[in-house]
């Protein structure tokens, strides 16, 4: 799973998702990609399971390029503890995904296989996304 080395501060605060993705909006690797429609919190574990998904279906061919990385870390409290005495510890770490950002890139495989790839990429992921491609490429 994805985690960063090492980060200035142990813990963040929550903060909000708001407006389009500012970079990140194009395919600048692969020929195929995954866009993100809807504003959300994903984790590394979603990540790496929409990875997973994606190369088994492809058979490990082609290659994959993963365009967000979780770098905010996600705190939270112990069940059935009482208010107060402090924020919790670190749990999971996320990566804060806008509309528009393009999350994932597939080459080297035909149209069809990059389609359901990614269709199986997005069912493990909790934001609403897009199958793009290169203009003059697939479909």
């Amino acid at each position: 799973m994805l985690l960063p080395k090492r980060t200035k501060f142990r813990k963040q605060h929550k903060g909000r998702i708001k407006g389009n993705a500012k970079g990140g909006s194009t395919l600048n690797f692969g020929t195929y990609g995954l866009k993100a429609l809807t504003p959300e919190r994903v984790t590394s574990r979603q990540i790496e399971a929409a990875r997973r998904a994606m190369t088994r279906h492809m058979k490990r061919a082609g290659r994959v390029w993963i365009r967000i990385f979780p770098d905010v870390p996600v705190s939270k409290k112990p069940a059935e503890v009482r208010m107060g005495k402090g924020k919790g510890s670190p749990e999971f770490w996320a990566c804060k995904v806008k509309p528009g950002r393009i999350m994932f890139e597939i080459e080297g495989v035909p149209a069809d296989v990059a389609k359901r790839a990614m269709e199986l990429a997005a069912a493990k992921l909790p934001v609403r996304t897009r199958f793009v491609t290169r203009l003059g490429e697939g479909e």
